[in-house]
């Protein structure tokens, strides 16, 4: 409630004229104050949308650290009504329905399922190598907070990033046991990134594209496919060591999944600010716990591929100097940069140089 001060009547005035007119003045002054607290005070529920289902790192991390996270900063105020596994959104879909068509207040987005939209963001895959667990975040975390065309390609489509979700290495898995890269040439292989077929194709590969799915264990068996090239994680899903038991990974092998919280712009503009500042130190708070959960987690995945049969070898640092020279990858982020100024998208120089400059203070030449 807040506080009234009763002011003593004045001489010549009546007392209980005084008294009715400052009764008056209060009931004025009370009830939008009142208002305005409740507004301040009812819980505001924001629905979120995600297209994988609860229990994998990324899905379950959510539900068990970030939301709460969130409820508890803002003391109940934010509450997240959750539906997973595409129940209000498919993947292709989350960036237009947070952005839009209003079915959604926050939603993951995958940039590379939407690169018309979000062509800037397609620049975080084109890295051979690069960091991971906390290092990982902090690198996108800086990009965002240094090159300002990011934040501005996301505002375009009327959404705010709140949190950067981050995903595991990248893995070759192969019949034979290969050396990488030299191992790849002459090769098939099955990636889903153009970047990764660019960096095929350098390294002498064959780069094909197959469907995800039990297609690509019946391609390796009948050997129309030598390997896989895929994050640790979706690999192992599939079971691809079944047809595939050799693999190569390392925490080193920058997959560059990007899984960016998305709020609806004007839901943001409409928070209170308290609400904006404990949904920022939720954030913050829950940062670490992810680049623990994203290295515990792959030494995991490693673990159960050995412990269903798989040979699994940690590539060594020399392996991946040589990989991150065969990919010739600044050649291939040159000419996609000038494929998309053709399309006359902006600042793609300054966001490539931006975040390969970035990259830069995190790896070793």
């Amino acid at each position: 409630m807040t506080e009234q001060t009763e002011k003593p009547a004045g001489s010549g005035i009546g007392r209980r004229i005084v008294l009715v007119a400052a009764a008056g003045a209060a009931s004025a002054c009370v009830l939008p104050s009142d208002k305005t607290r409740a507004a301040q005070l009812a819980p505001r529920t924001l629905k979120y949308s995600d297209h994988d289902p609860l229990g994998g790192m990324r899905t379950q991390f959510l539900a068990d650290v970030l939301f709460p996270a969130i409820e508890r900063e803002s003391n109940g105020r934010l509450k997240i009504e959750a539906h997973w596994n595409g129940e209000l959104a498919g993947s292709f879909d989350a960036l237009s329905s947070v952005g839009g068509s209003g079915s959604a207040d926050m939603a993951t987005v995958v940039p590379e399922y939407v690169p018309d939209q979000l062509p800037l963001h397609q620049i975080f895959k084109s890295f051979p190598v690069g960091p991971t667990g906390n290092k990982q975040i902090e690198f996108f975390r800086r990009v965002y907070a240094e090159v300002p065309a990011f934040a501005a390609e996301l505002a375009s489509c009327n959404v705010v990033q709140v949190f950067l979700g981050t995903g595991y290495p990248v893995a070759f898995f192969s019949a034979p046991p290969l050396p990488i890269p030299d191992g790849l040439r002459g090769g098939t292989w099955r990636a889903a990134s153009f970047w990764h077929k660019d960096f095929l194709t350098n390294a002498g590969a064959t780069p094909v594209t197959l469907p995800w799915g039990p297609g690509i264990l019946d391609a390796l068996t009948a050997e129309t496919l030598d390997g896989v090239m895929v994050d640790i994680d979706d690999g192992s899903l599939l079971n691809v060591q079944d047809a595939a038991p050799n693999v190569l990974t390392s925490k080193d092998l920058w997959m560059g999944h990007l899984y960016p919280i998305a709020m609806n712009k004007d839901v943001w503009n409409g928070l209170q600010q308290n609400d904006k500042q404990a949904i920022r130190r939720a954030v913050e708070r829950s940062y670490p716990a992810l680049g623990s959960a994203t290295d515990d987690g792959f030494d995991t995945q490693v673990e159960e591929l050995r412990q269903s049969g798989a040979n699994v070898r940690i590539l060594r640092p020399d392996e991946l100097v040589r990989w991150r020279i065969v990919t010739k990858y600044r050649e291939v982020q040159a000419a996609w940069s000038a494929a998309q100024r053709t399309k006359g998208v902006q600042d793609v120089d300054a966001a490539l140089a931006g975040a390969a400059g970035i990259m830069d203070r995190f790896v070793t030449p």
